[in-house]
């Protein structure tokens, strides 16, 4: 007897409404597929004027699960098209795949008009995957009249649901999502959760810190399987970086906080997580979307001639933190070195990209504050709590951090002499790391501003769900936290909005006449349904390298 039969014979026995409930649900399993080839969603990433790069992970068997190794080799079918019913496919094309790149697809959609929205998807032996949408930049002789993208950092799982992440996804005015680092972190459960218990809102896989090269595979496929980030990825291109934790906490070029000899070699360590990173995410690795061909990740990426945005990688070439940090964040012209954070190439590029001409707004994107910050009059019983928000404090009470680049003022002295020395205006970094809101002006001296000019201005981001301030004293929100700020702000005049307890993701809005940043806050971290609302808006006006506060956010969703 078949299958089929069997079920047919007994929905009659069971008769009436049973029967036909049976029946039913036998229809729907015979109907459904027999496996879902694409349960990591699609993503698209790094718009240029005539091309995309293109995302998605097959799972063509059972058992060809994310770091496995096993699975056949398949064939993906990718295509691109004007509207979401792909009458009209304008680019189409095949992609092997298969354990040896952990079965994820990574092509560049090229030959695209620029500053047009598109719809994409993939096929696999007859399945076809989500539908995404994506937008490619602006030509490069344009001048657009506005460019929107939401600004987010620091999604650690463990720690909360991604609801910034679906607030953004319902946004159809962005250009783009620019991700600041720590989009995944390598902790195992009951390390670094929710709150001061570090609860797991939901426990990271696999179930312990990861080292290996399949470990890394599999935790970014667990974040890919979020729902919001799923959303989010398959609505608007990403333009992405990493800070530590794509590697480990408080990483450099050769080690890490987090590292101990018992976990292996380091350098297999990073180049493991380097090599996932590259297969599982839509960005182009040392110019281009093929997998294994390079680790360079500074690049940049031009929106006609009203921007140009550098991203930065600031943990593969710096040299180790201080363990004894100088006495002052505030450089002094006859300094010695202390360090590189950039290394010599990515500190001359970034230059060459920071100087007169070219696009109006040199928007940096920045994965550790650059702002000059001394916290010498903190109250003492906060310095730990501080520190345990992301690093911002060193446990021995130094007046700042060595993990950002107050840590290394050397290239920053350099980079602030080139901006001054070239007259360059305009120039705006976009920070993520320090799960706080910031919003700063870029003194040449920090000693004696507000006079003097200023290099440029700062605007960082909150955390979607990392800890911050509240949560490791577990005090309410805008309480003992206030103190905090105006013992910073008053010692750093330079800090105009500074924000130690909310969540949530910006809105950057640029236009010829200012760049402004709204800052949105979730609810409760733990509450997948939590909601969004407007904080407060921040805006620099074109040639005053000043900040200054704006009294309601940007039109549009």
């Amino acid at each position: 007897m078949t299958p089929s039969s069997s079920l047919s014979r007994r929905a009659v026995l069971a008769g009436g409404a049973g029967a036909v409930a049976v029946a039913s649900a036998a229809a729907r399993a015979a109907a459904a597929p027999a496996h879902e080839p694409f349960q990591h969603g699609v993503a698209s990433g790094d718009p240029l004027p005539r091309a995309v790069v293109l995302w998605t992970r097959v799972t063509p068997t059972v058992g060809a699960t994310p770091g496995s190794g096993r699975g056949p080799r398949v064939t993906v079918t990718w295509e691109v098209a004007t509207d979401r019913r792909f009458r009209d496919v304008v680019r189409r094309g095949r992609v092997r795949t298969g354990p040896a790149r952990d079965h994820t697809v990574k092509v560049d959609a090229t030959r695209l008009r620029a500053d047009t929205a598109y719809f994409y998807r993939f096929t696999v032996r007859g399945e076809t995957s989500p539908v995404g949408r994506t937008r490619t930049a602006p030509a490069r002789s344009s001048s657009p009249d506005r460019l929107r993208f939401g600004v987010v950092s620091c999604a650690n799982l463990q720690a909360g649901w991604f609801s910034a992440y679906r607030h953004l996804a319902a946004r159809d005015d962005l250009q783009a999502v620019i991700h600041l680092g720590d989009y995944l972190y390598e902790y195992g459960p009951g390390e670094y959760g929710y709150g001061r218990a570090n609860t797991d809102v939901r426990p990271h896989a696999p179930a312990h810190e990861i080292v290996s090269l399949a470990d890394y595979r599999q935790r970014h496929a667990q974040y890919k399987t979020d729902p919001d980030l799923r959303a989010l990825h398959a609505r608007h291109p990403f333009i992405v970086t990493w800070d530590d934790h794509e590697v480990t906490n408080d990483q450099w070029r050769d080690g890490a906080e987090n590292h101990q000899p018992e976990e292996g070699d380091y350098a297999a360590r990073k180049a493991a997580a380097h090599r996932a990173y590259d297969e599982w995410m839509p960005v182009r690795m040392s110019g281009t979307a093929a997998t294994g061909d390079g680790t360079q990740l500074f690049r940049t990426l031009r929106f006609g001639g009203l921007a140009e945005l550098s991203m930065l990688d600031l943990r593969s070439h710096r040299d180790q933190q201080a363990a004894t940090p100088a006495p002052s964040p505030v450089p002094s012209p006859a300094g010695g070195r202390d360090g590189t954070i950039t290394g010599r190439a990515q500190l001359d590029w970034l230059k060459q990209r920071l100087r007169r001409g070219g696009p109006q707004w040199k928007l940096v994107g920045n994965p550790v504050m650059i702002a000059p910050v001394t916290f010498a009059q903190v109250p003492h019983d906060l310095v730990d709590p501080v520190n345990d928000v992301a690093g911002l404090l060193p446990r021995d009470g130094a007046p700042y951090n060595v993990d950002q680049w107050d840590g290394y003022t050397t290239d920053r002295r350099e980079l602030f002499t080139h901006i001054r020395d070239q007259g360059v205006r305009d120039v705006v970094f976009l920070t993520g790391d320090i799960h706080s809101g910031w919003a700063c002006d870029l003194p040449y001296d920090a000693a004696t501003y507000p006079l003097g000019d200023s290099a440029g201005v700062e605007l960082v981001c909150t955390s979607v769900t990392s800890n911050n301030l509240k949560d490791i004293t577990g005090t309410p929100a805008r309480t003992s936290s206030l103190a905090v700020e105006a013992v910073i702000q008053t010692n750093n005049r330079h800090i105009k909005y500074l924000n130690f307890d909310d969540h949530g993701y910006s809105v950057l809005d640029v236009t010829p006449e200012r760049v402004q940043m709204d800052w949105y806050v979730i609810g409760d971290r733990a509450d997948r349904n939590a909601g969004s609302s407007w904080s407060t808006s921040w805006a620099t006006r074109s040639g005053t390298n000043k900040v200054e506060a704006v009294s309601q956010p940007v039109g549009g969703a």
